[in-house]
């Protein structure tokens, strides 16, 4: 398997989630109200798995390696996109989660925002995810030795296997300060 592999994978569970939130968008405009537990539970989907593992492994490992190559003007400039993109990502999902704050203190006007916060991600991340499958990861992938994607793969999976540990140890502390 190649690097890309497990990051296109882990693509297909993120747009699973992506359809889930587009349901949500339309029960929680029906009822005219914010559905908490699930904006929670999205938070927690795409801060921790889109994010920290998906995001975390592209630019803590794939464009960390991408960056001590001599790549060509174009990927470098594709890639800081990439990164930006993973920027607004985290913005727009700050953003979410003071509207629902904003809305649990009774701002009805904030159910407005929560939508359009969702909205925004339910359409940022398809076209994200194309560029990254249908064109990134493909044309960078020439800069790499079958030798260098084989230990690209493992420090994935190595990423992959601390990244429960620290999800709970960040529960634990943050009920144990509660």
């Amino acid at each position: 398997m190649k690097p890309r592999g497990p990051l296109m994978i882990e693509h297909r569970l993120i747009e699973k989630m992506i359809a889930v939130i587009k349901d949500q968008i339309s029960i929680m405009r029906n009822r005219d109200r914010v559905n908490a537990v699930f904006i929670d539970a999205a938070v927690d989907f795409i801060r921790v798995y889109a994010d920290k593992t998906h995001h975390g492994k592209e630019e803590d490992i794939l464009f960390r390696d991408l960056a001590a190559k001599k790549i060509s003007a174009e990927d470098k400039a594709a890639m800081q996109e990439l990164v930006e993109e993973h920027r607004y990502a985290r913005k727009t999902v700050a953003e979410l989660v003071q509207a629902k704050e904003d809305c649990l203190a009774g701002r009805k006007e904030a159910l407005k925002t929560v939508l359009d916060k969702l909205t925004i991600l339910t359409e940022f991340y398809p076209e994200h995810i194309r560029r990254e499958d249908e064109v990134f990861f493909p044309d960078t992938e020439r800069y790499f030795t079958r030798e260098e994607q084989d230990a690209m793969l493992q420090e994935f999976w190595e990423f992959d296997r601390k990244m429960i540990h620290e999800k709970y140890k960040s529960v634990v502390e943050y009920w144990k300060q509660g």
